[in-house]
């Protein structure tokens, strides 16, 4: 992979220590999802091979497919103009998105406008 490990202080984090990672399928192109990393999450993403994110929600790391299997394998990961968000391109073993699509992005704004809060 790209990025060496004495390189992630010298991304951009937020705030709270994260940055988006857009996640897309190496192969067809196709954008998986949106998460957001930590510099420890993106250490073991360069580690393992496989994408770790942090979680907002719960306030830790998750291994993307440790309980579904739909794990996605790092074939390359990209930096932004800016340093402050990351493309990762991966090899998705199974569906991206927890409804079990393949990517998060299913829905067309249409769709999803014309539904009641």
């Amino acid at each position: 992979m790209n990025i060496a490990m004495d390189k992630i202080d010298q991304l951009k984090w937020d705030a709270q220590g994260l940055l988006p990672a857009i996640v897309q399928d190496a192969a067809t192109q196709q954008v998986l999802m949106l998460a957001y990393m930590n510099a420890e999450s993106l250490r073991q993403t360069l580690q393992r091979g496989e994408t770790v994110f942090w979680s907002r929600s719960r306030q830790e790391l998750w291994h993307k497919g440790a309980t579904s299997g739909n794990t996605q394998k790092v074939r390359e990961i990209r930096v932004d103009c800016d340093g402050d968000t990351l493309l990762l391109l991966v090899e998705p073993a199974g569906p991206a998105c927890h409804t079990g699509a393949v990517s998060c992005f299913f829905r067309a704004w249409a769709d999803f406008a014309g539904q009641e809060a």
